[in-house]
């Protein structure tokens, strides 16, 4: 494993999705100064995320004809100055052009980066976990970060956003193919998947991460309220429970790629499912506070495990194909899974929030029959070696 090119790639991702999470802080700012409806709020969140995700198979599929790495400073820098334009744009129209440009920064910034990721990581799933960990710290310093800059400066701080952009894409102009190939001369092993691309096992694939991904956004939708309406706590509990559970989702990452380096990346899928229905389950329905938190802790943890194997799994599924194979598995698949969020406050609004909850622990269940049908190329690769 490359560690500075993993460490300088996740740094890289750690910024690039801070961007994701400045525009959901933008938003109440937006309602406030400029009186946007709640739909218009909505017509911008789907500019930010459905559009960026759809769009990142095709930057993928681009990337695949030939390796582009100036898409990655590119990429963030396109998301940064997005953000950055929402402060000075004068109408609607404008403020939903420059965030669906953010949006495709982001798209473009994740094949290529989710490929060099690969490139610096060669075998070590836990090399990519740190990737993917970037993406997560980035979106919580989104909100984090944007939210004082703009209660200090008002919407027009948004141009303020973009200096950790600036000063990150100069660094990667100036050191990325260096830390990822060598010194002339001095060139890296280079360690990348090969062999004849698996579409079947890589739809499969893809459907285990569309399921995961409905389980996912049902309980960032419905967690707080859920322990709100139903476990009668305050508002602060139930915002505490969904931080419990992003939080957790982070070590979950990282114990996801420690365990596939060890166990095989289809163990440590297999394992976060498997004990994503228990945990979920418990939240369901144990009527104590303390001990549902804690089971959100659990929950949170088995969920996010195969998170950054995915990505690695469907690389090696497409190996003449990684960009694509990242487009879909970071960015496509997660988006489709979002979209039946509807569904879901539809079944909260006709039955029950637990009702609902109790659905979801259904979709890892089936996620994992699914998986017991796939199998792992690299696994293969090392059982022939072995032989």
């Amino acid at each position: 494993m490359n560690r500075r090119g993993v460490a300088l790639l996740s740094a890289s991702h750690v910024v690039d999705d801070f961007y994701q999470g400045a525009v959901p802080a933008l938003l109440p700012f937006l309602v406030l100064e400029r009186h946007y409806t709640y739909a218009a709020i909505a017509g911008l969140t789907l500019a930010a995320t459905v559009l960026s995700s759809v769009t990142q198979p095709l930057f993928g599929w681009w990337t695949d004809r030939r390796p582009r790495q100036w898409m990655i400073p590119a990429g963030l820098s396109t998301a940064a100055v997005g953000v950055a334009l929402v402060g000075l744009s004068p109408t609607y129209l404008v403020t939903w052009l420059v965030i669906a440009l953010s949006g495709l920064g982001v798209a473009a910034f994740h094949p290529e980066a989710a490929r060099a990721a690969r490139q610096a990581a060669g075998e070590s799933n836990r090399g990519m976990s740190v990737f993917a960990l970037g993406g997560n710290v980035g979106f919580a310093l989104g909100s984090l970060v944007t939210t004082p800059v703009l209660l200090a400066f008002g919407v027009r701080g948004t141009v303020l956003l973009v200096a950790p952009a600036l000063a990150m894409a100069l660094f990667l102009v100036a050191r990325l193919r260096t830390v990822l190939e060598g010194r002339t001369g001095q060139q890296r092993r280079q360690t990348m998947p090969s062999g004849t691309d698996d579409w079947p096992a890589f739809l499969r694939l893809t459907g285990v991460v569309v399921v995961r991904s409905i389980v996912f956004f049902g309980i960032t939708s419905f967690l707080a309220v859920y322990f709100i309406h139903q476990l009668g706590t305050s508002e602060a509990v139930g915002g505490a429970a969904l931080t419990v559970f992003l939080v957790a989702g982070g070590v979950g990452t990282l114990l996801g790629g420690w365990l596939a380096d060890r166990r095989g990346r289809l163990a440590s899928i297999r394992i976060g499912l498997a004990l994503s229905v228990p945990a979920l389950a418990g939240v369901v329905l144990v009527g104590n506070e303390l001990a549902a938190l804690a089971l959100v802790a659990v929950t949170g943890v088995a969920l996010f495990m195969p998170f950054s194997v995915f990505v690695m799994l469907g690389q090696d599924y497409l190996p003449n194909r990684i960009g694509t194979a990242s487009g879909v598995t970071v960015g496509l698949a997660v988006t489709v899974g979002g979209l039946f969020s509807p569904v879901l406050g539809w079944l909260a609004d006709t039955t029950s929030l637990r009702l609902t909850l109790a659905v979801l622990i259904a979709l890892p269940a089936i996620a994992l029959l699914v998986s017991c049908s796939m199998h792992d190329p690299a696994a293969q690769r090392l059982a022939r070696v072995a032989h």
